[in-house]
């Protein structure tokens, strides 16, 4: 079994039990959707799906490539504000770059790294990813998306320089490295998050959250309050000299 399957596996488990509720919830997936996707990305990562045969054999993987990046948008289209959209499609564009470079300015030669290249990508994916995009949406995404897309330019390349070659999009250790990626990626955000909100004073409740929504004078500033104010001022003035009126007809 890879690795990319034990730590999926690992987070599977910790989902069931409710440990990861709160991470979760800030990337507004609900449990049963996360352990959804965790299965059809167990499941598809035994299914290649075969694309073209000729020079060059493409194939994807479920579990790999298409699962990961139909979530990765999903979580991109129920982000906060476009902003946080835009951060999470340029945090996959950087990422898929550092990963390009990375490959060009290191020989990742088999038998002379201590960690495994598609380890070292998917660690490295997953802190680019977090820096480029800051929250737990837009860095899951990020590092989704840099690792799939650094395997798209390989088929890029061979593509162009016509060279025999076999592709599995999302297949072999790249599952593993997108894995890593997500992992660390969300990891480092929610640690660092968790920070910046105990730092400003902890994060608001739902509670205080719907309390400010559902106020007459929320986000409407102090001049509203005023206008309250004189209108509940104006009202007993009214009651009053209704009051006066009813004892002189009296």
């Amino acid at each position: 079994m890879t690795v990319g399957l034990v730590i999926l596996l690992a987070v599977s488990v910790l989902v069931f039990l409710g440990v990861t509720h709160r991470v979760l919830d800030r990337m507004h997936l609900t449990d049963r959707q996360a352990l959804l996707a965790l299965g059809l990305m167990l499941a598809g990562s035994f299914v290649d799906v075969p694309v073209y045969r000729g020079l060059q054999s493409v194939s994807i993987n479920l579990g790999g490539a298409v699962v990961p990046i139909v979530l990765a948008i999903y979580v991109l289209a129920r982000a906060d504000t476009p902003l946080e959209t835009g951060r999470g499609v340029l945090s996959a564009i950087i990422t898929g770059i550092a990963l390009f470079a990375l490959t060009r300015l290191f020989a990742f030669e088999e038998g002379r790294t201590i960690l495994d290249p598609l380890y070292a990508f998917g660690l490295v994916a997953g802190v680019v990813a977090y820096l480029a995009g800051r929250s737990r949406r837009a860095a899951f995404a990020g590092a989704v998306l840099g690792v799939v897309l650094l395997d798209a330019a390989h088929l890029v390349e061979v593509t162009t320089r016509r060279m025999p070659a076999t592709v599995h999009l999302g297949g072999a250790g790249v599952f593993d490295a997108v894995v890593i990626a997500a992992v660390v990626a969300v990891g480092l955000a929610e640690i660092f998050g968790e920070a910046v909100e105990r730092i400003q004073g902890g994060p608001v409740s739902n509670v205080e959250r719907e309390v400010r929504v559902d106020s007459p004078v929320a986000g409407r500033g102090p001049e509203a309050a005023g206008d309250q104010d004189r209108e509940h001022e104006g009202s007993r003035t009214h009651q009053s000299g209704a009051g006066r009126d009813d004892s002189d007809q009296a």
